[in-house]
């Protein structure tokens, strides 16, 4: 059934760029995520500086071989999970696929990527 006014011009919101990609939100589909509003905290985040000051306040005495996430992603992404209301590390199972957190971890590359999965709940709670 088509509808009997014309479409309105859908609403864009645009993001910074990453990796010389943009970021946008718009109602189309595609990949869906329901917590998009972590992209804002996230950019406020980089701007202030709060996680990556946090990180620098621990030593990181891993084997930089066996290391996919650093001291400073895990801690953002807790974080950002926290404020999402995931307030348990299980949830983080779940969240590593979440487009939204990827993008906010600056994970665009991955994000069709198995690999490129953020950190799940076990690497997170060695944290």
């Amino acid at each position: 059934m088509s509808p009997s006014h014309p479409r309105t011009p859908r609403q864009v919101i645009n993001f910074s760029k990453q990796k010389g990609k943009e970021i946008i939100a718009n109602f189309d589909g595609g990949l869906i995520t329901s917590d998009a509003g972590i992209v804002w905290i996230a950019e406020l985040d980089k701007k202030l500086g709060i996680t990556e000051k946090f990180g620098n306040c621990f030593q990181d005495h891993r084997h930089q071989s066996y290391v996919d996430h650093s001291v400073h992603e895990l801690l953002a992404q807790r974080l950002y999970g926290i404020i999402l209301g995931y307030e348990d590390v299980n949830d983080h199972d779940k969240l590593r696929h979440d487009p939204a957190l990827k993008i906010a971890l600056e994970k665009l590359n991955e994000l069709e990527d198995k690999k490129g999965w953020l950190a799940g709940k076990s690497t997170i709670n060695r944290l």
